[in-house]
């Protein structure tokens, strides 16, 4: 049995896509703080909806989907009926929590693999880097793979990099809406309606996404392709470089590596 314990936006879109990619709904167990939400997921999905340590004494995966700092909570309820055995697995999902602080936590043999995915997991298009702690070995991981494929991209990483794919690609969504937001009200300073707007840059966004990658090639090559001699392209980029936007990017992703790096200390 897969349980997934903390049932919020990232954890149903996880419980969701197992589902859709053929899992049985009794195989998948959803465990939820509130009696209310537990129902609501039981109602909706058809799975089982047990406490928490009822979950942790049966399954063989545990994923552990609590915000950060309800983690030290959540693992202390568990760790008596989580033995330290191959084939247990457990599975961190939240930001900033290192696979020695789980180990730490339960019994130090646990065998701990650490996630970060981002919120496009909604839409079967998350992409989730994984690190496998000291006592995971390489069918952790596979295992791992498996239960986050159907559900987008996966990429092993080691852990010392698992700030930095926080803030790249955890927080990575927010950036991009964020540049829609601002190309979107361009637009209606251009004089475009708002709908249009937002219709043309959602899909310059998804098109030139498609094709970084399907044609693998570097972004700059891609650029390079639109930006012609003295043309309109050339014109915008030097506005952007005027204003620092590289420069404010590489803070802000710096920033929020940081920041991660707070959260992974308390």
């Amino acid at each position: 049995m897969i349980a997934i314990l903390g049932t919020g936006k990232m954890g149903e879109a996880l419980l969701s896509g197992l589902l859709e990619a053929g899992y049985p709904a009794a195989e998948v167990a959803a465990v939820g703080r509130r009696p209310e939400r537990a129902d609501e997921l039981r109602d909706r999905y058809g799975v089982p909806t047990p406490s928490a340590t009822e979950a942790a004494k049966v399954a063989g995966t545990l994923v552990l989907a609590v915000k950060p700092q309800d983690m030290g909570t959540l693992l202390d309820e568990i760790a008596p009926f989580v033995p330290a055995t191959e084939d247990r697995l457990v599975i961190s999902v939240a930001a900033g929590i290192t696979t020695a602080f789980i180990g730490q936590r339960l019994n130090g043999d646990v065998p701990v693999v650490r996630v970060m995915s981002n919120t496009p997991i909604m839409v079967d298009q998350a992409m989730s880097v994984i690190s496998k702690g000291q006592h995971a070995t390489e069918d952790h991981l596979r295992r791992a793979e498996e239960l986050l494929s159907p559900v987008g991209k996966v990429l092993r990483i080691p852990e010392s990099q698992q700030d930095a794919a926080t803030a790249l690609s955890g927080s990575g969504p927010a950036y991009l809406y964020f540049m829609v937001e601002a190309m979107v009200d361009a637009g209606i300073l251009l004089g475009v309606p708002r709908a249009n707007a937002l219709e043309m840059v959602t899909q310059a966004v998804y098109g030139a996404a498609t094709m970084l990658r399907k044609t693998g090639e570097h972004p700059v090559i891609l650029r390079e392709a639109v930006t012609s001699p003295a043309g309109t392209t050339i014109s915008a980029i030097r506005e952007l470089e005027n204003h620092g936007v590289r420069a404010a990017f590489l803070a802000a992703i710096e920033s929020a590596r940081d920041r991660s790096r707070e959260l992974a200390g308390g």
